[in-house]
């Protein structure tokens, strides 16, 4: 097949134009020639024909990713996503199902897309719910048409969308809100310095309070850790400590040989043993 020739070859890397160019250049397939190559894929899963496939449809992507440069992400990023969609819908494509590949994957497309959009436009995810995520696309197109909603705006989006009010403004809110770096140093320009978290949030590890606190905690915990381990049998103590307290710390052969028995049954008596003092400790 001459187009699979051509799709045979590699597309330029390094440079968004270029590579954007290649996939435009790339010839597109009749009907019949896909429904021929996601026969072959599906039938006797041949690989070749799937790389016709993407390759071929990946204007398509170009395109849809081109629609979501309004999030302030790399196109190459958006790009990329998107053919990720691309591959997962020409893997789960049916050739019998009456339709083109394309009408079939731009649900997948865009899917991959929006997830990568919630993932990285913002530090913080804005959108975690169903109900968020579509509001989120949604009402962002609509207020760079309306700006700030008025409270008639707020209650047509929400039926609109089948959400509730209250959660169209939460996503407005957040929609305005800014990601704010925890140590951002102001600029020489500013007359006040930026309220950044670090400069009111307290480093309380150092505190004389904290210290005393954290030093009697350790010590309590480690007084009732030895006091367990006097409830212990004298082998079982002795095996405890060999494995876990000694700074070299023993392993089941070198007790073994030690005690005259299995490594097996010294696993068994540590493991008799940690349920013991864990009972201990929890009393």
């Amino acid at each position: 097949m001459s187009k699979e020739l051509a799709l045979a070859t590699t597309l330029p890397t390094g440079n968004i134009d270029a590579y954007i160019s290649a996939a435009y250049q790339l010839p597109m397939l009749s009907a019949e020639e896909e429904h021929d190559l996601a026969t072959r894929l599906k039938n006797e899963n041949d690989l070749q024909a799937a790389r016709v496939l993407v390759l071929s449809h990946l204007r398509f992507v170009v395109r849809i990713a081109r629609g979501y440069s309004g999030y302030g992400l790399a196109l190459p990023d958006l790009i990329q996503e998107g053919t990720v969609g691309l591959m997962k819908a020409v893997r789960r494509f049916d050739p019998e199902m009456g339709v083109r590949l394309v009408s079939f994957a731009v649900h997948w497309i865009k899917a991959e897309i929006h997830e990568f959009v919630l993932r990285n436009w913002r530090i913080v995810k804005v959108a975690t719910t169903k109900a968020q995520r579509k509001l989120f696309f949604n009402l962002r197109s609509s207020k760079k048409r309306l700006g700030w909603f008025s409270q008639e705006e707020v209650e047509g989006v929400a039926k609109e969308l089948g959400v509730k009010p209250e959660t169209v403004l939460e996503m407005e809110a957040r929609l305005n809100n800014h990601d704010l770096a925890f140590d951002g140093a102001p600029s020489s320009s500013d007359e006040h310095e930026v309220a950044t978290p670090a400069n009111y949030l307290q480093d309380m590890r150092m505190e004389p309070a904290t210290q005393l606190e954290r030093q009697d905690s350790e010590a309590n915990e480690k007084e009732q850790l030895y006091s367990a381990l006097e409830g212990l049998d004298e082998r079982s103590k002795a095996i405890l400590e060999a494995r876990w307290l000694s700074e070299s710390k023993s392993t089941l052969h070198e007790l073994a040989d030690e005690y005259g028995v299995s490594a097996e049954r010294i696993r068994q008596i540590e493991k008799a043993a940690m349920k013991k003092l864990k009972a201990q400790l929890a009393a």
